[in-house]
């Protein structure tokens, strides 16, 4: 049961998530939330067994509460996953982890879940982080399973007996509940027998119950999919799902040159050209882009919030191996004190450019502590649009609309890129990550300024060629050092980039090269600068020494 994915808005610009990894953090919070939902009863004994890279960097990236909240059924942006460890133990569930650095399982974040209810009911899972938030569970209670909380799914287990099926879906076919797929496992012939569904909706208990009246279907588990932005839906879409499912492929952007086509056919900007992707894509499942706009609204207030507290003190994160600087640099963009020479810092160091990289460093330290940001397109690179795009509107004051449509920009090149090539640093190296947070800010920041989609495109290009070959060196594997500085360092490239394409230098290649470019370096990196800590600066003995001085080095 495996669906290609089409890519959403909200698939490059978010998830909003308390930091500070989006694999690591997010993601097996979604693991242990669909076990959650696959329970349906409060847990009353938690164990995890954890494998690969989450087995390394649990501590530091958080992973042990992102694991204990999603039980307790938290979403991917609730603070109250800092102190998840706190909740359990009030509310008197116990919890364990055990660390297996011997086996080698299929994905490197992986982990097994088991969680027992306070009426003695059992329930174990196997999970994978794949990614920006996202997870699948790949066992549920030994059987074989393909789940990522995309699609609504409901695991059936009955008797090996003639007309069962036909019963289950009878039933759920009179309730109104369609079936978009289904797996069947057997043990043996005759005996237990796993019924896997995905269905469109969600399946009412009073289904349920007329389901489990029936002495062949022994018991039933449920996960609902992963619910849109909040207000999806609220009003009647432009268009049928019968005339999106037609009108879509002629959106579905394959690459750059074909948004620019679209752009420049309708005289629209890059971010509303993939708005009207998006339009097609929700109204698909009939929903209509309230949803969407209110999302982008969600999205720029909680940038603007992850900016904020690091910019006044120092932060105290995971890994302990950065807090402070944010307010050290706005210290010196301000021009902070009395001497002459303060008043020469504060006139080379003013404007949007040092402010751009002081904010994308706040975003780093707010993710780093556990704060709420918004992966964009990761958790490790979340500091360079919001650093760029604030800075900006405090120059400019840019109306509501210019900044949803600046974040829309920024999605289609972070979407190009996506489907193109990779956003994840264990795949292609930072280049992927910072790279293309960078060449997302640059393409907004041009459209903000005025420029023509074309231009837009060309900033992005320049962007993406200035960090290609970037590696990913993590020190500790954390998302600390030197991601908050290469965050800040992607601020300025970013808005040097738009400068460049304004003026009207080209980039040598264009972007759909640049992007390919990206993908064949990225194949290119060797294992050990790919999100390892096991080369580049990551392995400079003055950082192995300031992780044995961390909380939680390694």
């Amino acid at each position: 049961m495996s669906h290609s994915k089409t890519l959403g808005l909200s698939d490059i610009i978010g998830p909003i998530m308390v930091g500070p990894s989006s694999s690591h953090t997010a993601g097996a919070l979604r693991i242990a939330l669909m076990a959650h939902e696959l329970m349906g009863r409060p847990p009353k004994e938690m164990r995890f067994t954890l494998y690969g890279s989450f087995a390394h960097t649990y501590r530091g990236h958080g992973t042990d509460r992102a694991l204990v909240a999603g039980l307790l059924g938290f979403r991917p942006d609730d603070l109250r996953i800092r102190d998840s460890f706190e909740i359990a133990r009030a509310q008197g569930i116990s919890f364990d982890f055990h660390v297996d650095s011997k086996a080698k399982p299929r994905h490197p974040n992986t982990v097994d879940v088991w969680v027992r209810d306070a009426a003695g009911e059992v329930l174990s899972v196997r999970g994978e982080s794949i990614g920006g938030g996202a997870a699948r569970l790949t066992r549920v209670d030994g059987i074989k399973v393909e789940i990522t909380g995309e699609y609504s799914a409901a695991i059936i287990y009955q008797q090996d007996m003639p007309g069962v099926l036909g019963f289950v879906a009878s039933t759920l076919g009179d309730a109104g509940i369609n079936i978009g797929n289904s797996t069947i496992l057997r043990e043996r012939k005759g005996g237990l027998a796993y019924n896997v569904l995905e269905v469109d909706s969600t399946i009412p208990d009073e289904v349920q119950q007329v389901l489990l009246k029936d002495p062949r279907v022994l018991r039933i588990r449920f996960i609902s999919a992963f619910s849109l932005p909040e207000g999806a839906g609220a009003a009647t879409p432009r268009y049928t799902p019968e005339e999106a499912q037609e009108l879509f492929p002629k959106l579905d952007y394959q690459d750059g040159t074909s948004i620019l086509a679209h752009a420049y056919t309708c005289n629209i900007s890059l971010g509303r050209a993939f708005l009207d992707r998006e339009e097609l894509l929700l109204a698909m499942q009939g929903k209509d882009m309230s949803g969407t706009y209110a999302y982008l609204d969600r999205v720029l207030q909680v940038m603007r919030e992850s900016v904020k507290a690091p910019l006044e003190h120092g932060m105290h994160t995971m890994g302990g191996l950065i807090g402070g600087e944010a307010h050290a640099l706005m210290q010196l963009c301000a021009g902070d004190g009395e001497s002459h020479a303060s008043d020469k810092l504060h006139q080379v160091f003013s404007g949007v450019f040092p402010k751009a990289a002081a904010y994308a460093m706040a975003v780093l330290e707010t993710n780093a502590s556990m704060g709420r940001i918004v992966a964009a397109p990761t958790a490790g690179s979340a500091g360079v649009l919001p650093g760029v795009i604030a800075a900006l509107n405090e120059a400019g004051d840019f109306s509501q609309e210019e900044l949803r449509d600046a974040l829309a920009n920024a999605a289609a090149i972070g979407y190009i890129v996506t489907r193109n090539a990779t956003v994840a640093g264990a795949e292609g190296g930072c280049q992927a990550e910072i790279g293309t947070a960078s060449a997302m800010a640059a393409s907004a920041a041009t459209q903000l300024l005025g420029g023509s989609p074309q231009q837009c495109l060309a900033a992005a290009a320049i962007a993406l060629t200035n960090l290609l070959g970037l590696v990913c060196d993590p020190v500790a594997g954390l998302v600390e050092e030197p991601c908050q500085k290469r965050n800040a360092s992607a601020a300025a490239n970013a808005l040097v980039s738009c400068e460049l394409a304004l003026a009207g230098i080209h980039s040598t290649a264009f972007f759909d090269e640049t992007v390919d470019a990206l993908k064949r370096v990225g194949h290119s990196l060797p294992f050990e600068l790919r999100e390892t800590a096991l080369g580049g600066i990551a392995t400079c003995e003055s950082c192995l020494e300031s992780c044995r001085k961390a909380p939680h080095g390694s």
